[in-house]
């Protein structure tokens, strides 16, 4: 199995009401590597994220801000910028560039 994490980006600009991608690029037992393409989406007003396993995320190309519900800011994030996401600790996603593709590579895994 192989591929390139640019290839079959959207062309831009997209609708303001279109969906973020997300392709599963490997799933196997305890661990799944996702693909995610934002292009001016963000989370749902009062939505947050929050998941069982633990996520290492980093952010390939574009920009974006990711807040934690227990932190007052939001984070600014750049190409190249990663976090690790404890089980069960709330984020959202509060903006991505509308102009550029946000690719993110996103590490799900079960911890112990």
């Amino acid at each position: 199995m192989a591929g390139n994490i640019f290839a079959g980006l959207p062309k831009l600009p997209m609708a303001p009401e279109a969906a973020e991608r997300l392709e599963i690029l490997l799933d196997q037992p305890g661990l799944r590597i996702e693909r995610i393409v934002s292009s001016g989406q963000a989370s749902p007003p009062g939505f947050w994220y929050q998941q069982a396993d633990a996520e290492w995320v980093v952010l390939v190309s574009g920009a974006a801000r990711l807040r934690f519900e227990d932190e007052i800011e939001a984070r600014r994030l750049r190409a190249g910028d990663w976090l690790h996401i404890e089980p069960g600790r709330r984020h959202r996603v509060e903006w991505t560039d509308a102009d550029a593709p946000s690719v993110w590579l996103a590490v799900h895994y079960l911890k112990d």
